[in-house]
């Protein structure tokens, strides 16, 4: 899983060059402004949460001694809580009522890559695509609020909770490249055979959404270029994955 997570963070490098040879810039218009609406209404709101959470937190500590100590820690773990779900709900946002625009990105990739024309897959409308967006993206938010909260909680146990970020970055970055590879897929595999392909190659979905995450951590750039690059490097990615296993089940 170690090289798929390393070939999925690869191919970011070539990306951007990719973008300007195909001439992609235009198609990505309006999800840069879904994105950038997004973030704004999101984050803005989650940062007047954010004390409101810690507030509610640091009730739980009934005893006037430490009272102070877990007021802060409360506080701390509120911020981060909004933080988290912040981004969870962010970059669903976007990928669902992005799908539309990204699946013709993602198909004028493919036929580059393949020397295969446009539309010799599955042909779907936008309506369809922004219904396959929503859907997908909408059962991985469930997915991921159920795995996040858990491990949120594991934040109260000391030395346990550095391993709780790491996984707790690991999840945010599997379900961030699960979305970004259906925009391939959704042209290859129904709904329930994409989601067992993005299982088998979930490697090369974390790879593509570790560099997602810490895209939204550069200001503004990042929430503008976020989109365009993770989609382009994971349709890359998905391609070559959809070739070899062709080739397999041809061999066999």
């Amino acid at each position: 899983m170690f090289k798929n997570i390393s070939l999925g963070i690869k191919a970011y490098f070539g990306a951007f060059s990719l973008i300007s040879k195909l001439k992609l810039w235009k198609y990505f218009a309006i999800p840069m402004l879904i994105s950038f609406i997004t973030a704004i209404i999101i984050f803005g709101s989650a940062y007047g949460l954010s004390d409101n959470i810690g507030g509610f937190i640091a009730k739980i500590w009934i005893w006037d001694w430490g009272k102070e100590t877990f007021t802060t820690i409360g506080n701390i773990l509120g911020g981060l809580i909004v933080l988290v779900i912040g981004l969870i709900l962010f970059k669903h946002i976007i990928m669902a009522l992005s799908a539309p625009f990204m699946s013709p990105v993602s198909e004028k990739i493919e036929a580059h890559l393949t020397g295969n024309p446009a539309h010799s897959h599955r042909d779907t409308s936008f309506m369809q695509q922004l219904w396959r967006g929503i859907r997908i993206n909408g059962r991985n938010l469930l997915m991921e609020l159920i795995l996040t909260i858990p491990i949120l909680l594991l934040k109260f146990i000391p030395v346990v909770n550095i391993f709780s970020t790491i996984l707790l970055f690991m999840v945010q970055a599997y379900y961030a490249g699960f979305g970004n590879m259906d925009y391939t897929l959704e042209r290859h595999y129904k709904y329930s055979d994409s989601i067992q392909f993005v299982r088998k190659h979930r490697g090369l979905a974390i790879g593509n959404g570790i560099v997602f995450i810490l895209c939204l951590l550069i200001p503004f750039i990042g929430v503008i270029l976020v989109l365009p690059l993770s989609v382009t490097a994971a349709s890359i990615r998905t391609v070559e994955a959809l070739q070899l296993k062709n080739k397999i089940e041809n061999v066999v």
